[in-house]
């Protein structure tokens, strides 16, 4: 059974940091594409990030890069997401997903259970 599990969540002033967990199970994460989807409240889903499992390579959103970035544990099943300099506009519940940016967007069923972010002073 195929099972996300994030974590790290919390509220947090702007300008703070976070760093979110995803524990993958039932399924190679090893050779998994993985990916960061954000919902905010009455928005639709916004994508953040893939890393790629083949080349290692991690593509990341213009709205958030070089203030976020993935890393990847492949011994512990585990993606991060580490949010620096965070801002109220990074509000929002994110998810933990299943594949790259075509196989999770739209496709909720890839996702895990969320985690809420909210920036606020």
């Amino acid at each position: 059974q195929v099972q996300l599990v994030e974590s790290g969540g919390g509220m947090v002033q702007p300008g703070g940091s976070l760093r979110l967990s995803c524990v993958a199970s039932g399924f190679t994460f090893s050779t998994t594409d993985m990916s960061w989807v954000r919902q905010a409240p009455g928005e639709g889903p916004e994508w953040v990030s893939t890393s790629y499992a083949n080349s290692g390579r991690t593509v990341i959103d213009n709205s958030v890069k070089g203030r976020f970035t993935v890393t990847r544990d492949n011994s512990k099943n585990t993606l991060s997401l580490h949010m620096n300099s965070l801002k109220p506009e990074d509000t929002a519940t994110y998810y933990c997903a299943r594949g790259a940016y075509r196989e999770v967007m739209g496709r909720r069923d890839t996702w895990g259970q969320g985690t809420q972010v909210t920036v606020a002073s």
